[in-house]
């Protein structure tokens, strides 16, 4: 395993934005996720002070991919600027890898309509 990997990215304030992570094992085979949730935070900066919103990370066990999603809920209550996030899955007991961590920058949209 090489995690986490960074994935630096803009996103349009208010849009639905997904993408999807297909963890590997380190000889390059997937990851079995069964037994794994998920969890996709965006915060104002790292660290326990920041203030924390929280996006979706769906794990689908039978194709062991986990799909990011950004609902027009969440994007609505960020204000432009740049925010820090981390992808996570867990087991529940021990085990908790961060798959994906990196930066987002929130544009207003043009319409002003959100």
């Amino acid at each position: 395993m090489a995690f986490p990997g960074t994935y630096n990215f803009n996103y349009y304030r208010g849009d639905t934005a997904e993408f999807v992570i297909r963890p590997k094992t380190s000889l390059g085979s997937d990851f079995p996720l069964s037994g794994y949730t998920g969890q996709f935070i965006i915060a104002n900066r790292r660290g326990s002070t920041g203030t924390q919103y929280s996006a979706q990370a769906t794990v689908n066990t039978s194709t062991n991919i986990v799909t990011c999603t950004i609902l027009p809920t969440t994007g609505r209550s960020l204000a432009a600027g740049t925010y820090v996030y981390d992808v996570q899955i867990n087991n529940g007991s021990t085990l908790i890898y961060t798959l994906l961590t990196g930066s987002m920058t929130v544009s207003d949209d043009v319409s002003g309509a959100i």
